[in-house]
Formats: structure tokens, sequence, C-alpha cells
């Protein structure tokens, strides 16, 4: 079992160039821990101190929110496609 995690632009300086990672993690929490040994500078953006998500980061799997599907306890499924989102926030 395998799945997609697809970067934006803003992280890709952190992952050595790759906008694109497969993952066989189990849930959320595996995805973190993968992402914190493969691209430590990665895990730093998207983890906080107490090493949960940050909350301005979303995550979407095949395009629904995790939230919606159970967060940390969502199981991926094989062919899963992951986003890694930042909130954008700003502007007049």
């Amino acid at each position: 079992m395998s799945f997609k995690v697809i970067l934006p632009t803003a992280f890709v300086r952190h992952t050595d160039g790759q906008k694109q990672l497969v993952s066989t993690a189990a849930n959320l929490p595996g995805l973190v821990s993968e992402i914190d040994t493969t691209f430590p500078a990665l895990a730093t953006q998207i983890k906080d101190e107490n090493g949960k998500i940050r909350r301005f980061i979303n995550i979407y799997v095949n395009d629904e929110d995790i939230r919606f599907l159970g967060g940390d306890t969502y199981a991926f499924q094989d062919g899963d496609e992951v986003m890694l989102i930042p909130s954008i926030a700003g502007g007049c």
C-alpha cells in the first residue's frame, strides 16, 4: 500500500526540490513521522513545538479535508493523493 503526497512550491525548498513524496504510512501521525525522518526541515514547517500539525496547515486526502475524514485516525488507502497546503493570509 502506498500513496502520493503532493507539496506546494513553498515546501519544495525543504525537500531537495521534490514536489511529490511516496508514503506507506498508515495514518497522519505515521506520515508526519516519515516526513520528520526523511525531511526534518519540512517537518519544522508543518509541526509545532509539541509535534502536532500547525493549525495553518491544511491536509486534503483526494480533495477532501482530512478533518472531515477522521483527522489523525483516518487510515490512508492505496492510491490516495494527500496534499499539504499552508493557509495564506494577508492583503489589504
